[in-house]
């Protein structure tokens, strides 16, 4: 593995409660948001165990020095002047935030009143979205969705050649816990003889992974591949919320378009590169016939060490269980691995024209399915287009999301000799159409 070193180490503690063995934020994670406290004004914060450490107020009280200082001055109600900042101030940071959170810091005590309660803070989309593009690097999902339309053909001639992806919508990205409203829109069924206008019956979610972008490109000069994860500022957890009927009708000839510009969610933590190094993995190799990514897309180093080994999860709660006390349902169980083209290769292709990328822009990867039948991440494939429901421990059914149902995304990266690190929850309840 590269990229590791001493803040990576398992046996790493800290002295702040609830931190060593936390989910998703040990020492090892330190995961760069932005929260509001009681006063209510946004700031940047570092998430630890189940507090937010103010990084304001740790530059104000002479705690950070050099690069380390550099990144927390450019850490304001939003991250982007940081993420353009690139990965050396990112870097610093985050050696200086593990020195004064470890166990036997000298500096402890003026560290802790810097400490705030997570469950009393509001957190908030960490940047300004200027763009956000949605891929469509789950080989599985995309099997499992041209199944659907062309049995003996899933998969589109270009699928294996190009990362797939569309222009979506930044203005209606919104962080977790924020309520996902039903759209309305056109669809026609299949049976009638013309389309309606009414609220999306076949309301689905979609597991992905979200990418920022740090230092971006100039418009007309393109990232090269072995230059690519210099320009990725770190990760987070993305629903693109789907309404299958309207796309259903709409996306020809021009791909997606108003079921899928309601909503998306994501978790409000960007997990750095950093963080990630233990979880590293090589991209899996291609099966026997598929061709080889044209050279643009082609790098050693990418293919050694460009996947993340993350497991992945959807859980349900619909009104029924949550008056019940029970437990949500878990709809799947997959993993980051199962993406056919890197993160890498998703910001090559992208600026493979000129398209300029900038600080704080946002990639979806598109739905990472599983090659099981409880590793898909869309009620689409799982429940086979609505023809098989699932069924939950509440004795209810589900085809599609219904009013009130809320799902949960999680994610962590689980090894071997480290710890294990998290992304927080991505979660949304859907509320009822407007009239």
């Amino acid at each position: 593995m590269t990229g590791l070193d001493h803040t990576h180490d398992a046996a790493l503690r800290s002295w702040v409660p609830g931190a060593d063995g936390h989910p998703d934020f040990p020492v090892q994670n330190l995961p760069l948001g932005v929260f509001s406290a009681a006063d209510g004004a946004r700031r940047a914060g570092v998430a630890i165990g189940d507090r937010i450490l103010d990084l304001p107020a740790l530059l104000a009280a002479g705690l950070l020095q050099g690069e380390a200082a550099l990144a927390a001055e450019a850490a304001g109600e939003t991250l982007n002047p940081l993420l353009a900042l690139g990965a050396g101030p990112r870097r610093a940071l985050r050696a200086r935030l593990s020195a004064l959170l470890r166990e036997g810091s000298a500096e402890r005590d003026r560290v802790a009143p810097l400490l705030h309660e997570a469950a009393a803070c509001t957190l908030h989309l960490p940047a300004a979205i200027g763009d956000y593009t949605d891929f469509y690097v789950g080989i599985h999902h995309a099997e499992n969705i041209g199944k659907q339309f062309r049995p003996d053909n899933p998969l589109l001639p270009n699928y294996k050649h190009v990362p797939i992806g569309y222009h979506g919508r930044a203005s209606s990205i919104r962080p977790s816990g924020t309520p996902v409203r039903r759209p309305r829109g056109q669809s026609r069924a299949p049976d009638a003889d013309a389309p309606s206008f009414a609220p999306s019956a076949r309301l689905d979610l979609e597991l992905e992974l979200g990418v920022w972008i740090g230092p971006g490109n100039d418009l007309g000069t393109p990232i090269p591949i072995d230059e690519a994860k210099e320009h990725i500022a770190g990760y987070c957890l993305l629903n693109d919320w789907s309404a299958r009927d309207i796309q259903a009708w709409e996306y020809q000839p021009l791909g997606p378009f108003l079921a899928k510009n309601f909503a998306s969610t994501i978790s409000p933590w960007i997990v750095t590169p950093e963080a990630l190094a233990p979880f590293r993995i090589a991209q899996a190799p291609r099966p026997a016939g598929d061709p080889a990514p044209l050279p643009y897309l082609l790098d050693d180093a990418d293919q050694r060490g460009g996947a993340l080994d993350l497991q992945l999860e959807v859980l349900l709660v619909t009104p029924g269980m949550r008056e019940a006390g029970l437990a949500p349902h878990r709809i799947s169980a997959s993993n980051a691995c199962h993406m056919y083209w890197t993160m890498a290769q998703m910001v090559a292709h992208h600026t493979s024209g000129g398209c300029n990328l900038q600080p704080g822009d946002l990639l979806g990867t598109g739905t990472i399915s599983g090659p099981d039948r409880d590793a898909c991440g869309s009620l689409v494939e799982a429940t086979r287009g609505g023809r098989e429901p699932l069924r939950l421990a509440s004795g209810e059914e589900r085809r599609f999301l219904e009013d009130g149902d809320e799902i949960i995304l999680r994610a962590r990266g689980i090894c071997e000799g480290f710890a294990t690190v998290g992304f927080g929850e991505c979660r949304a309840v859907i509320l009822g159409a407007l009239a």
